[in-house]
């Protein structure tokens, strides 16, 4: 602006760069550093490395990304390379404004500019194929294997191990998952490395700076493990809230649509590669990067506990009120509820109403029917499952053998598993059966006799968590979601 002073000269130092800022210019020079991810010792790789940054970076900030300098000697023969930039306002940047009453707003903005570019961003094959399975593991195992190299005192190793098995449940389950991502083009060539500091706002909209240029590998990925990647650091900067403003707003603008667990997941990704970033500097002796590195896996495990997909069973007699608690449970989360009641009546083409239930294991509850009705409740919670979504399984769950084949479901698909059992006393429980039959309420048959002799029936469920359903209903549906883990949110 004119009439305003000159900002002072600055030298910014990362791990692979220095940047001097001088007037209205910033100019990066890269250290002729070699790491695990790039190798920038010889001159000849630093000059392809920043006119490959320059290039990628005028996607995101055409303006800003003014063009490469050489860095001649006396004779004029080149001895290195800058890139040349349009200085930013160091008050502007995002991380600066994080605390200001104009911080979701500026978020938002950041949020649409993002998704439009994901929106327009490359994909191909080659491209596509960064969002499978082998790709996203194969991260996450290269990546902690160099952490636990790097400074084996940064990160305790159980916390490593942690996140190894996490990581590696969760992505073997979701298969279909990652494959309806590459199907629905959501794999590109994104921005690699969204932080606060490097995302400018400024009158005329926001600059995102510093693409992840050296390596096309670690920058094709899922659009949402790319925007996960500023969310990740919104939160880790202290403010969750903003993280979860930014996720909302961006997949509003790009019209997406993925489980909360898959953004658990990368934000869970996008901590751990700062926190190897971080373990770098510690190396490189930097002394509070340990620390930081810590932090950030915490974090980074924080997100992967989150990102279990659950199967919750939610067992009992019949009028212990198993269905009002799994529906507690569901749609507290958002959590699909797959109900034995609906799953019979919606097989025989009968209407989710209260009917004659005939005799004890008769007709419709014959047990041949009731091990069918079992068996397709767990199939479709499979294919829940592998899809990211939490489900909650509403039954009696009164012979073991079934509640051995849930285990089995929930182990195949690398899912959480919670049993709960709804307890009443008998005689309320025949009580509320009176009461939701001369209602018409619901989609059971049982009347008290059949939920006498079904609870006389039941085998020992020492699995479960007990439910005492006879209290006041928001303490049964407090409960219900602390052992279901319900209660608990990281996004």
């Amino acid at each position: 602006m004119t009439g305003s002073p000159e900002p002072p000269a600055e030298i910014v130092e990362t791990h692979v760069s220095v940047i001097a800022l001088i007037g209205d210019r910033a100019f990066k020079l890269l250290k002729p550093v070699a790491m695990g991810f790039l190798d920038h010792r010889l001159r000849i790789d630093r000059l392809a490395a920043c006119r490959r940054e320059t290039e990628v970076n005028r996607r995101f900030a055409p303006d800003v990304y003014l063009g490469v300098l050489d860095v001649a000697g006396e004779d004029g023969t080149p001895r290195d390379h800058l890139v040349e930039m349009r200085r930013m306002p160091a008050s502007r940047r995002l991380s600066a404004l994080l605390g200001a009453p104009e911080a979701p707003g500026l978020v938002r903005e950041v949020a649409r500019l993002v998704a439009g570019f994901h929106r327009d961003a490359p994909t191909s094959a080659r491209i596509a194929r960064a969002g499978g399975l082998d790709v996203v593991l194969g991260l996450w195992e290269e990546g902690l294997d160099q952490l636990a190299a790097i400074v084996p005192a940064a990160v305790p190793a159980e916390g490593i191990s942690r996140a190894r098995g996490l990581a590696r449940a969760y992505l073997t389950g979701r298969v279909p998952l990652l494959e309806s991502r590459i199907a629905a083009g959501r794999v590109r060539d994104g921005h690699g490395d969204l932080l606060a500091d490097d995302v400018f706002c400024l009158a005329d909209g926001p600059r995102v700076l510093d693409c992840l240029a050296f390596s096309d590998r670690l920058r094709h990925g899922d659009v949402l493990g790319d925007i996960a990647f500023l969310a990740m650091d919104l939160e880790a900067h202290g403010h969750p809230a903003l993280g979860r403003v930014l996720l909302s707003e961006w997949g509003r603008e790009l019209g997406e649509d993925h489980p909360d667990s898959l953004a658990h997941h990368y934000v869970a990704y996008r901590a751990h590669v700062r926190a190897k970033v971080a373990a770098l500097r510690a190396a490189q002796g930097d002394p509070g990067a340990a620390a930081r590195a810590r932090s950030l896996q915490e974090l980074s495990l924080r997100h992967l506990e989150c990102a279990q997909v659950r199967m919750v069973l939610v067992g009992g007699a019949p009028g212990t009120g198993k269905t009002t608690v799994a529906h507690a449970v569901g749609d507290a989360r958002g959590w699909e509820v797959i109900g034995s009641d609906e799953t019979r009546k919606d097989a025989a083409g009968l209407p989710r109403a209260p009917g004659d239930p005939g005799g004890f294991e008769e007709g419709l509850y014959a047990p041949g029917i009731t091990g069918g009705v079992y068996e397709q409740m767990l199939r479709r919670a499979a294919g829940r499952l592998a899809l990211g979504v939490d489900v909650v399984l509403d039954a009696s769950w009164s012979d073991a053998g079934r509640r051995a084949a849930a285990r089995e479901a929930a182990r195949s698909a690398g899912a959480r598993l919670v049993e709960i059992e709804c307890r009443l006393d008998p005689a309320e429980a025949a009580a509320r059966i009176t009461r939701r039959r001369a209602a018409g309420r619901g989609s059971s048959d049982a009347t008290p006799e059949i939920a006498a002799r079904l609870a006389a029936a039941a085998a020992p469920w020492p699995e479960a968590r007990p439910l005492d359903t006879g209290r006041a209903q928001g303490l049964v549906r407090d409960e219900a979601l602390r052992l279901a883990g319900a209660a608990e949110r990281c996004i």
